[in-house]
């Protein structure tokens, strides 16, 4: 069998052989598309937390039945740091530390400091007051915690979701390990205390010396859009090659036609050079200046 033969018959195995690769084209493809569409989510998700602090940080004050109808009432998501006001007085004899809370300046860890806030009228609101540092004689405490003020106090707070429980996660007497609103409800005893949401203290009415308070979120919309779009070059780039791939066995099988025509040899493929195999390499130029190659 000539050469020209041998390679118009490897030719026309071609079909079966890019079936084959256009289906693993087509997978990966699809592959591309599911993580495309999952950053793009993420991209979005992104977009409305930073809607959510341009839109809602600065607001005015609302009353807090405008975000929460009742205590047991769900919070939707898109009210996060709505400003909520309410007249009451704090229960300081229930406050609670969230452990292991970094500082939104430095990243030290300390504590956030939970406050049950008792509105007239009735409903708990869960206000934290801010984050101290842990102590320096003891590391399990804060050596000290701002008390808030006493008797009538007006509060204006910043509403955002509660937090999940971790399973096996414990924290000692007088401190919890999340601020898992229902959980924090059973520990205070008290009835009323809203478990949709609670409070990040923006101001007291009267003022005393608080914690340190939670600063606005910086909004960063991630990397999640350019990675959307590389998963889409990619697939664009996987289907590129494959009819490269397509086109070139093509051509090669034009030339071998066109050799046998005309009774010539077919076109034979280089020999694969090694790097740093100098021998292989002069032996390919004799061979390439001789003519002989077949």
């Amino acid at each position: 069998m000539t050469e020209a033969r041998a390679a118009r018959r490897h030719a026309m195995t071609g079909p079966r052989r890019w079936l084959g690769y256009a289906a693993l084209v087509l997978v990966f493809a699809v592959a591309c598309g599911f993580l495309s569409w999952w950053q793009f989510s993420r991209n979005a998700e992104a977009q409305e937390r930073i809607r959510e602090v341009e839109e809602n940080w600065g607001a005015a004050p609302v009353a807090i039945g405008e975000v929460l109808s009742s205590p047991g009432a769900a919070f939707d998501p898109r009210d996060t740091w709505t400003p909520v006001e309410a007249t009451g007085r704090y229960d300081a004899a229930n406050q609670l530390l969230v452990r292991n809370r970094p500082s939104s300046s430095d990243g030290t860890v300390g504590y956030e400091v939970l406050v049950p806030f008792l509105i007239d009228g009735g409903g708990v609101l869960i206000v934290d007051r801010g984050w101290v540092p842990a102590g320096q004689s003891q590391a399990a405490a804060p050596d000290s915690v701002p008390a808030p003020p006493s008797g009538e106090v007006t509060v204006v707070a910043r509403m955002k979701s509660g937090e999940p429980g971790i399973p096996g996660r414990d924290a000692p007497a007088g401190q919890v390990a999340t601020i898992e609103l229902p959980l924090i409800a059973a520990e205070t005893g008290l009835a009323g205390v809203y478990t949709g949401a609670y409070g990040l203290l923006a101001s007291e009415t009267p003022s005393v010396p608080t914690p340190q308070l939670a600063p606005r979120p910086v909004p960063d919309p991630g990397p999640f859009l350019s990675y959307a779009v590389q998963w889409i070059l990619f697939a664009v780039m996987a289907a590129v090659a494959l009819v490269w791939a397509v086109l070139n066995e093509r051509r090669v099988r034009r030339l071998a036609e066109a050799a046998e025509a005309a009774g010539l040899p077919a076109p034979a493929p280089r020999r694969r050079r090694r790097v740093g195999d100098a021998d292989a390499a002069e032996e390919d130029a004799l061979i390439d200046a001789s003519g002989s190659r077949q």
